[in-house]
């Protein structure tokens, strides 16, 4: 706890290395985080993974109202897995996150959204640095 605000690590399905001259460095686990203070929605913050089961506990413990998702359909989820978490989590609302960089990431917000919104979930696309009320 710090603040007042409440964060949980959870696990995330990424690989953590770089290729630093020909060698390969590790860099650590990947990790997500639920985020929860009181007065304000819960929100799960996935980190860059990909699709997992537990992200079913995840929702049913926590209860995230907003989950912030990687749809960038490369080295992470891709819309269609992220509408599946959407699911898995029971989020009334997601942000994608981790597309739309480089040539490779080929998953869109509009994507997800044709997935999500039918199932009454907004999907909040925010540009960097941006809020949503």
């Amino acid at each position: 706890e710090v603040s007042g605000v409440t964060l949980t690590m959870t696990q995330a399905v990424h690989s953590g290395s770089i290729d630093e001259g020909g060698r390969i460095i590790y860099l650590g686990g990947a990790a997500g985080f639920v985020i929860r203070a009181p007065g304000t929605p819960t929100i799960y913050f996935a980190g860059d993974t990909g699709l997992f089961g537990d992200m079913k506990i995840i929702g049913e413990i926590y209860k995230p109202e907003i989950a912030f998702l990687p749809i960038g359909d490369h080295f992470t989820m891709g819309p269609e897995d992220a509408a599946r978490a959407c699911g898995l989590l029971g989020v009334r609302q997601v942000v994608p996150m981790h597309y739309g960089t480089f040539p490779q990431l080929t998953g869109t917000p509009a994507a997800l959204r044709a997935l999500v919104e039918p199932q009454g979930i907004r999907v909040l696309e925010l540009k960097p640095g941006e809020t949503a009320a």
